[in-house]
Formats: structure tokens, C-alpha cells, sequence
């Protein structure tokens, strides 16, 4: 290649330029979608698919040419830029369709994407091959071949892509999860994955400026690679856990024959650092380390029952994906503008700027994240990890400036050729040296110290720490025996075993849990050490280290401790007993509770529209419920801890009619494991009513087999607790032949038992409830009437969610002409009347009114005292 002229980059570096923006504009949609994903009910999809449809795609698409021209040594005219160009728009016009399509729910729009995204990258395969014809006996020719097969298989991951948000999908939630696996072991371990390999074959080498090790394979690792994505994705469609298995573990072998040669590059930086230790070089380096790590764990757990490739979600698409993506172009983008040394370094210095100190803070905060750590803690790290991500942006550009800010000035070389600058002569240019092992060891203390910092100020708020248990042990005056005591408790069926542990007092008394449940637990310790929430499947470690005496442990989360969750370290009878009350912990385990409520409710107080909306056009539902943990309004004076499918005491209500489909993605946003029960399906509960764990989903569908008025809600133990904190909500399916009337209502009534972190268990236990509410708040129909016009007619959808509790619902002033409970109809406008709903909790069902004259009518649960707790509102007829 020619060099560039002094004030100008090379056409190539323009046109890296000019295709390359819409990468940034991605990146910076990812940025965004960060901040309003919660809020979204595709918001998790929406951020994964900004990042790897948007950013890497076009990526992958713009230097798989490159590198395939600058391997084959072709000649690019150009109108084959404008052609690539033009490609490029295609297939940004395409993703934008199908993100368009699949977050309002509109399948054919998503369809459409999805056919010019394969049409497009088929388009781009197409022109590899024809670029592969007759060189194929070149050095580099490999490479190419990855890229050739990394863009022959998108279009086949589309494909699964199209039928995951198809609304005829009928294979049910095992067969969606094996969809999604291979869906991923497509796009992500093939698309990606071997674009991904074949360019660091000869990348690795030029990032870490060593040479190529002669141990590569790169022909045997591709060829291990595709069979084992090809397995992958076969077992997965067909429900093959073993062999799903088998095939992931082929896809981690072929990176690991990748690797071996990478790793040589690694020793070799290892023995002799000088200043070849870059950010692009570190962050590569630990992307290929994240994926083989990821691969090797999901090919363990996919032969287990209930896998699903999301629990992997982080790691491959932070630790891998946006690792690699930023690596790669931290060294290319300033590549491919070129200039020389001097500019080159410009670039790269800013590129670099506190390199390892960013790399750290990624890489370490990530392996925190994948820790039980307090939920806030992970927030906290997860916001300096996309920090650190964030940060290449703006250097992206200061690099940019930099490095054409130098390609304008005179050049400093006698002859006018570049001129490399290095140790005196850099310093004196303002280029500082690249990374070096001493400044690599600094910027990562610092990372370490930052992170640790954020953690410790975490545990010492959820009150871990060794602090309580010395105390104690030295106001009791006990000394330290010297001896260790080691003890593994396993949490299983809402009890520890074993719950009785043994110990002298002096004794360094160290204690691992292990959640072989299927929810989420933990173990606080009465002295003051917590394990902090242990997903299933992991463990974690507290350590007494003087035991004062008797100790008593419990599950934090609420319900937990008072199904049986406690244990409790014998000490012989000696020492300082140091028992924790009904009151300790905070988290659901005592009796204290906040102010009861204060009077009615205010104009102002926070209110569910309790209008119910027609069903749905169509027969199939699609509906996305995150379960969430918020404290906020409960009643006048009362703040509380809410467990909800949403931002409202009361879940979303579903409606439709027989014989409609509904599919229902159940998505854990909160720090409990979490379930969901349809009444309204027929379906094996094994599978789609499961616990999910802190960040997992899971796809639910039904179909309506019988009309009426259905309870949802979570399923998971405690359920009593779950349900009481807001965790239910209505399934309504029409009756054929529903008569028309000018409003319906939709009123569900549950208990309210209030308490610190959620409802009060003991109360619940002991069915004591402090209110009971419509709609999740005590009396807020009071404050906001329905308001109706005189001589209209209302039908009162009525459902009792419990847990403990049924109504019998009765309007003040009128009598109900229509009457149906529980599939039946009781009552058709004869000559009888009614005046009361009498429902058991669980139970649904509906009553019609009408109301001839103006007036304020006041509806209520005439069993009084319910009533009188908040069981009532009011209907204003004007």
C-alpha cells in the first residue's frame, strides 16, 4: 500500500471512516438503552441485540472485507466501495426493522428484518467466496475461510431468531430454550466466534507485537469449531441435553487449539513486558479467556435439566463480546488511518489512557458481578464496569483528532518517511511510553483498590464482617482457642442441613453454605456475618473468627426463617449465648412494622386505573412480566417493600377469549428467586412455573381452554409471602356470548400485612392482616371514585387473590341482575336479584349492576371488618 500524503489519510482509512460510524451511533444506543431497559418489557433483549445485531454485526461485516482484501491481496475499484457502502445500509435499514418489530410485538415487521439482515451478510458471503476463488494456496487463506463460514451461518441464526418471536411457535418452553441455545450457539459461537478466530490468527501476534507462534492450527480449530456448533445447534432444536453438551464442549475445544499459539504470544510478553502491554492487547486476551471459561461451564450445565444459555448472558456478551469488539478496534481504527509511527502513537496514547486501570475495573468487576454479593453492591459494580466499557467512545475520538492532528504537520524524518518515535525522543514529542509491566501493575492496584472499596462499603452496610462476632467474644470474655472448626451446611426444601453445628467458645468457627435448592438463598449469622444472596447451584463462606458462645443463623429473605430456615452453633452450654431475637435481622423476621395506616387516602395518593380494556385483537398474547422489589406507598403513613410483575401492587391483567395462545415471559429483575402460576393454562408445572433465579427468564405459554376470571401468581415458597406482597395479578377470559355494557371493572382483592423487606411473615402465618385493599392499596377508590353517568350499567370483574382471605362483594344502592362465578352463570337478568359475590380465595368471578339515579354508591366486602381495613370504594353516578 502506498503511504498516505502528510495531510490526509489514506481512501481506505476514509472509507473505515465513513462505514464505520454507524458502529459508534450503536455503541452509543447501547449507552441509552442502559439507562431505560427497566422500563421496558424487551428492554433486556433490546440492550443485548443494540450491542451484538447492531454494533458487532457491522463490524464483522466491515473488517472481515478488509482483512479479506488485505490477506488476498486484492485490488478494490472503486465502485466496489460504493457497493459496500450501500451494503452496509441495507443491513443497518434491516436491523433497525426487525428491533422495531420485535419490541412492539409485530412479527412480520420483525420477519422482515430479520430476511434482509440474512439477505444482506448472504450477499457479504457471496462476495468472500468469489474473492476465495483460485487463492485459496495462500499463506492467510484460512482466515478468510473463517470469515466465510462465520457469514454463511447468520442467516441460519436468523432464521431461529424469526421463529423465537413467532406467534404460530408451538414447540412450548423446553423447545424455546433449546431455540435459544441454538439460536446463540449460531450467531454468537459461529457468526461471531469464528469471525472472531480467524481474525486473531494473525491479530493476536501484531496486539501483544510478537511473533506467530508456529504452533497454530487454525485449519483443526475451525474445522472442531463448526462441527461443534453444528452439534450444538442440532441437540438443542431437538432437545438433546447430552449432546448439546458434547457439542459445546467441541466449540471450547476448537478455541483452545485457537489458543495455544496466543498463549505462546502471552509467554513470551510474560518474560520480556518492555511496553508491549496495551489495552487492545490485554482486553483481547481476556475476551478469548471469558469464552473459553463460559464455553466450558455451559457444557457442564447443559446436560443438566432446566439449562438455559441467559444464565451465560454476561460473561459472553461483556466478558467476550465487548471485550473483543474493543480490543480489536483500539488497535485497528488507528491502524487503518495510518501515518506512521508518530501518528500511529498519537493515536494509540489516547487509546491507552489509563488502559490497564479501565481493563481491570472490567475484568474484576465482572467476576464480582457473577458473586453473591448484596444487590446493591452489584448495581454499584455493574455502573463502574459500563463505565470503564463506556469510556472508549470519547477516546475513540480524541484518538481520531490526535492522530490527524499529526498527519497535518510537517514530518520530522529527513527524507519525509515516518518516524518512529521511542524512549527520549517519544518523551520529548509528549508520547508517553505504551503499558509497560510496572504501569500495568499500578493502574491494576488501583482497580482492585476502587472495587474493593464499593464491596467492602457493601458488606459493611448488609452488616458482614468479623466485627459483631469479636465483640461479643471479647465483652463475653473469651478467649481464642487456636483451633478451627469447619462445617458445610447445605440449604435445601426451606431448611439448613444440617441446622445444629458444634463448637468450643474461642473456636474460629468457618461455615460454607451450599444452595442445593432451587431459589435463592443466604445465611446471616446473629454475631453480624452474612453470606450474602447464594444463587442455586453456588456456595459462599462466613467465618466466626472467636466464637462468644450459642449462635443463632436464619435465611434473610422474608418467609424464609419462619418456614424452618435457622440452624443454630451448639457451644456446649458455655461461653456468652449470643441468640437473635424474633425482631433480628431486618429482613422479614421479626414483628415490628411500620406506622398503621393514617386516615383515607389523599387526591394525590398513587392509584390503579381499575377499568378493564377489551381483549386484544388477535389469538395470540404475547406479554412480558419482570418481577421486581421496590419499597413505596403502601397506604397512607406506610411505607413498604413490594414483590410485583410490574411497577404496581397488582401484576398486568391478561385477557383474550377461548382458544386464544398467550406467551408469557417471566424476567427476574429482582434479588429473590421468583415463579409465576397461570390458573388459566393446563400445563405441567415442572418447567414453566420453575424458580428462576436474580436475572434469569423464562417463557410460559398457555392455552385458554375455559372462560373466566383466572388468578396468576408467584409460585415460589414462601408462597403466602410472595403472593402478599403484590406478587398477583388476573387472567381474564371472556365467556362467549359476553353481553355488552357501557364499563367494566376489574377489582382484585388480597391482604396486606405489613412489615420491614416485605410482608410481615408471622402475620401472614398467623392470617393477622393489618388492611385489606382492591387493586393493591387500602381504600384507594375512595380517593379516586369510578365515575359513571345514570342509567348505565357496570359489570365488576371480581377476583380474590388471598393468599388467606376470599370477599363477599356487595355494592351499596343497587342489586345485581347478572351474576357468574367460577365458569358458571348464576344469575341472567330475570326476575331474581343478588347482592352479594360470595368468593374463597382463588376464586373469580363477576357481578352486573346497574345504576338508575346519581348518587355516590360505595362498594365493599361485606364481611364488615375487611371493609372497614380498606375492602371499599366508591362509584360516583352523575
Amino acid at each position: 500500500m502506498p503511504a498516505p500524503s502528510p495531510d490526509q489519510p489514506s481512501p481506505r482509512a476514509s472509507w473505515h471512516r465513513r462505514a464505520g460510524r454507524p458502529v459508534r451511533w450503536w455503541l452509543a444506543a447501547v449507552i441509552a438503552s442502559a439507562f431505560v431497559h427497566p422500563f421496558l418489557d424487551e428492554g433486556r433483549w433490546l440492550m443485548v441485540h443494540l450491542f451484538t445485531l447492531g454494533a458487532v454485526t457491522n463490524s464483522i461485516l466491515i473488517w472481515g472485507r478488509h482483512f479479506t482484501e488485505r490477506l488476498l491481496h486484492l485490488e478494490v475499484p472503486p465502485e466496489d466501495r460504493r457497493r459496500q457502502l450501500l451494503r452496509l445500509r441495507l443491513l443497518n435499514a434491516g436491523i433497525l426493522v426487525l428491533i422495531v418489530g420485535r419490541v412492539a410485538g409485530i412479527w412480520p415487521v420483525t420477519v422482515t428484518g430479520a430476511a434482509a439482515v440474512g439477505g444482506v451478510v448472504a450477499w457479504h458471503a457471496a462476495g468472500i467466496a468469489r474473492d476465495l476463488r483460485g487463492r485459496r494456496g495462500g499463506r492467510h487463506a484460512v482466515v478468510v475461510d473463517h470469515y466465510l463460514a462465520s457469514a454463511l451461518l447468520l442467516p441460519v441464526g436468523a432464521v431461529f431468531g424469526a421463529l423465537l418471536g413467532s406467534p404460530a411457535d408451538e414447540l412450548g418452553p423446553g423447545g424455546h430454550d433449546g431455540l435459544v441455545l441454538a439460536h446463540e450457539a449460531v450467531n454468537l459461537l459461529g457468526f461471531l466466534g469464528l469471525a472472531a478466530a480467524g481474525t486473531l490468527t494473525t491479530m493476536f501476534p501484531a496486539l501483544w507485537r510478537t511473533r506467530m507462534s508456529p504452533r497454530g492450527r487454525p485449519r483443526v480449530a475451525l474445522a472442531t469449531m463448526l462441527a461443534g456448533i453444528a452439534v450444538t445447534a442440532v441437540a438443542a432444536v431437538a432437545a438433546v441435553p447430552a449432546a448439546a453438551s458434547a457439542g459445546l464442549a467441541l466449540v471450547a475445544a476448537g478455541w483452545i487449539i485457537a489458543a495455544v499459539p496466543w498463549a505462546d504470544n502471552v509467554l513470551a510478553v510474560a518474560r520480556d513486558p518492555r511496553d508491549r502491554l496495551g489495552h487492545p492487547a490485554l482486553s483481547t486476551a481476556a475476551a478469548v479467556a471469558w469464552l473459553v471459561g463460559s464455553l466450558i461451564a455451559a457444557s457442564a450445565m447443559a446436560a443438566r435439566p432446566g439449562f438455559t444459555i441467559t444464565a451465560l448472558t454476561l460473561p459472553l456478551v461483556i466478558g467476550f463480546a465487548a471485550q473483543l469488539l474493543i480490543g480489536v478496534m483500539g488497535w485497528l481504527l488507528p491502524s487503518t488511518i495510518g501515518g506512521g509511527g508518530r501518528a500511529l502513537a498519537a493515536g494509540m496514547r489516547e487509546l491507552d489512557r489509563a488502559g490497564a486501570f479501565r481493563w481491570g475495573l472490567v475484568n474484576i468487576g465482572l467476576v464480582l458481578w457473577l458473586l453473591p454479593l448484596p444487590s446493591w453492591t452489584k448495581v454499584a459494580v455493574s455502573g463502574i464496569v459500563g463505565l470503564a466499557l463506556a469510556a472508549f467512545l470519547p477516546l475513540l475520538g480524541r484518538s481520531a483528532r490526535a492522530q490527524l492532528a499529526v498527519l497535518r504537520r510537517p514530518r520530522d524524518g529527513a527524507d519525509g518517511a515516518p518516524v518512529e518515535l521511542t524512549g527520549a525522543a517519544r518523551d520529548r514529542a509528549g508520547l508517553p511510553e505504551r503499558t509497560g509491566a510496572r504501569r500495568l501493575g499500578v493502574q491494576l492496584t488501583a482497580a482492585t483498590a476502587t472495587l474493593a472499596l464499593v464491596v467492602g462499603v457493601g458488606v459493611a452496610l448488609s452488616g458482614g464482617g468479623a466485627g459483631g462476632s469479636a465483640g461479643a467474644a471479647e465483652a463475653a470474655g473469651v478467649a481464642p482457642t487456636g483451633r478451627t472448626v469447619e462445617a458445610t451446611v447445605t440449604a435445601r426444601d426451606m431448611r439448613y442441613e444440617p441446622d445444629v453445628l458444634r463448637a468450643e467458645p474461642g473456636d474460629r468457627l468457618v461455615i460454607t453454605m451450599v444452595n442445593a435448592d432451587d431459589q435463592v438463598h443466604d445465611l446471616r449469622l446473629a454475631t453480624g456475618e452474612d453470606t450474602g444472596r447464594v444463587a442455586p447451584g453456588e456456595s459462599a463462606t462466613v467465618e466466626i473468627p472467636v466464637l462468644p458462645g450459642e449462635v443463632e443463623g436464619w435465611c434473610t429473605i422474608a418467609g424464609h426463617r419462619q418456614m424452618g430456615m435457622t440452624l443454630r452453633v451448639d457451644a456446649g452450654g458455655a461461653g456468652a449465648a449470643v441468640l437473635a431475637g424474633p425482631g433480628a435481622g431486618g429482613e422479614g423476621g421479626g414483628t415490628a412494622h411500620p406506622t398503621p395506616a393514617a386516615g383515607p387516602p389523599a387526591a394525590d395518593s398513587p392509584t390503579v386505573d381499575p377499568r378493564l380494556p377489551a381483549a386484544p385483537a388477535g389469538r395470540v398474547h404475547r406479554v412480558t412480566l419482570h418481577a421486581r422489589e421496590f419499597t413505596g406507598y403502601g397506604a397512607p403513613g406506610v411505607e413498604q417493600e413490594h414483590w410485583t410483575f410490574g411497577d404496581d401492587p397488582l401484576g398486568p391483567t391478561l385477557r383474550g377469549r377461548v382458544g386464544d395462545e398467550f406467551i408469557v415471559t417471566l424476567v427476574n429483575d429482582g434479588t429473590m428467586s421468583h415463579s409465576v402460576d397461570f390458573h388459566a393454562g393446563m400445563v405441567s408445572p415442572d418447567r414453566p412455573m420453575r424458580d428462576i433465579a436474580p436475572g434469569e427468564s423464562l417463557e410460559y405459554r398457555f392455552r385458554a381452554e375455559h372462560a373466566g376470571i383466572w388468578l396468576y401468581h408467584c409460585g415460589t415458597a414462601p408462597m403466602s409471602q410472595h403472593i402478599a406482597a403484590g406478587m398477583h395479578g388476573a387472567v381474564v377470559i371472556d365467556p362467549p356470548d359476553l353481553a355488552p355494557v357501557d364499563h367494566e371493572v376489574l377489582l382484585v382483592q388480597s391482604e396486606a400485612y405489613w412489615g420491614e423487606g416485605g410482608p410481615d411473615a408471622a402475620k401472614v402465618l398467623a392470617d393477622a392482616p393489618d388492611a385489606y385493599r382492591f387493586n393493591g392499596y387500602p381504600d384507594q377508590y375512595l380517593a379516586h371514585p369510578i365515575r359513571i353517568r345514570a342509567g348505565e350499567t357496570v359489570r365488576f370483574w371480581v377476583l380474590a387473590a388471598g393468599p388467606n382471605r376470599g370477599t363477599s362483594f356487595h355494592v351499596v344502592g343497587t342489586q345485581f341482575h347478572r351474576m357468574y362465578k367460577e365458569g358458571a352463570l348464576l344469575l341472567d337478568d330475570g326476575v331474581g336479584g343478588a347482592q352479594a359475590l360470595d368468593l374463597a380465595a382463588a376464586q373469580g368471578g363477576y357481578a352486573e349492576a346497574r345504576f338508575p339515579e346519581p348518587g355516590t354508591y360505595t362498594f365493599v366486602d361485606h364481611q364488615m371488618t375487611h371493609a372497614e381495613l380498606g375492602a371499599r370504594g366508591r362509584v360516583i353516578v352523575e
